[in-house]
């Protein structure tokens, strides 16, 4: 099998997977309807530009086609970065506003309707050899790239934010999905990578072997980021839960407050207070326990109580909680009288829901594995 065989069917492969992916998110039924249709709309746009790996030449008799092909790529990171905001907060919506992020599409499109679509073949073919030399296919280019990298740091920060923000007010511990949210951007940014290397090997070498092997690799790499993304959805089917996009991240809201004596006696107080509570009232036992539930139960308002676990404790609210859910777990695997309960009920028991989320925090909270740990303590 040559080059051109390998990367048809390894296009063709990769193209097909993320079509089909594409219809069963639209169709599906689910409340995260949002954020399926984002990313079906992202996994499209792909798609239409994967079709590059399987011409051989310019496809002369569908021009057209062709162009609208290049400028759909504009799509593709606003669509993604809206994607993350539609996971990442569980209130995010579309508004009006957002129809901004279709400026540069439209904009590309308009410039070649000018050039390409409403003129004849033989204007067609000399603008597109001419493109190239031309300032504004240039400053497209360039905005393009421009508009990838912002959009790229942009859901970036984003999942860092709300990362910060579920750790500071929930303890469902479903954090390993949000991670996986970070991977997959990564993955699409080593694809964009990849794409930048084609295009320097390009303007250096020409269209020469080189080039025929970073176009490989990179439909290689397309069917490999399509693999992930339909793992990763096959493995958390409802992703992530999302956070309240007003919510904003401690430190934002309260700063610390300079420390002095009266001061730290009087958190003392109230660390020592919130302490003797989750021991003698376990609220801990609750899987779906919110700092804006403790605080109820505390009589604490919320921002006081996020201030001192998060600022004073130097504590994520996540972590506190889940420490005393370890430390319950700790308790029941040491008692003799409960052998007979297996990881997954002591698991349920303390207040987790998954058995690799317990299985990570028992282990960085105590070096060992639940089963190790009981072995060990009987």
């Amino acid at each position: 099998m040559d080059k051109y065989s390998f990367l048809n069917t390894t296009a063709s492969i990769g193209i097909f997977m993320v079509l089909l992916f594409a219809l069963f998110l639209i169709t599906v039924k689910t409340k995260h309807r949002l954020s399926n249709w984002l990313l079906a709309i992202f996994l499209f746009t792909n798609a239409v530009d994967a079709l590059k790996f399987l011409m051989r030449e310019f496809p002369v008799n569908y021009i057209n086609l062709e162009a609208f092909r290049w400028s759909i790529v504009y799509c593709a990171p606003a669509s993604f970065y809206l994607y993350v905001l539609s996971v990442c907060y569980s209130n995010f919506r579309l508004k009006p506003k957002h129809l901004l992020h279709t400026i540069p599409f439209i904009a590309y499109n308009l410039y070649l309707m000018w050039g390409i679509y409403f003129v004849e073949k033989a204007s067609k073919i000399d603008f597109i050899n001419g493109m190239n030399d031309m300032p504004l296919t240039q400053f497209f280019q360039f905005l393009f790239e421009f508009l990838f990298q912002v959009y790229f740091i942009a859901s970036f920060l984003v999942i860092r934010r709300s990362k910060t923000v579920y750790l500071e007010n929930y303890t469902n511990p479903n954090i390993f999905i949000l991670n996986a949210l970070y991977t997959i951007t990564i993955l699409y940014y080593v694809l964009h990578f990849i794409v930048l290397i084609r295009w320097l090997v390009t303007f250096i070498f020409g269209l020469g072997e080189i080039r025929a092997w970073i176009v490989m690799l990179d439909g290689f790499a397309f069917l490999f980021c399509t693999c992930w993304y339909l793992f990763t959805a096959l493995n958390n089917p409802n992703f992530f839960r999302g956070v309240n996009s007003d919510l904003k991240p401690i430190t934002e809201v309260v700063p610390k407050q300079k420390a002095s004596l009266l001061l730290v006696e009087e958190k003392n107080k109230e660390i020592e207070f919130l302490k003797d509570f989750m021991i003698e009232k376990e609220p801990y036992l609750d899987s779906s326990l919110t700092i804006q539930d403790l605080s109820e139960q505390v009589k604490i308002p919320v921002k006081d109580l996020s201030t001192l676990i998060n600022l004073y404790m130097d504590k994520h609210f996540f972590d506190f909680v889940n420490e005393y859910r370890i430390e319950k777990a700790m308790q029941i695997l040491k008692d003799s009288s409960q052998q007979e309960l297996t990881v997954l009920e002591i698991l349920y028991r303390v207040g987790f829901n998954s058995k690799s989320s317990f299985n990570t925090s028992f282990k960085k909270y105590t070096g060992k594995t639940p089963t190790d740990y009981r072995k060990q303590s009987l």
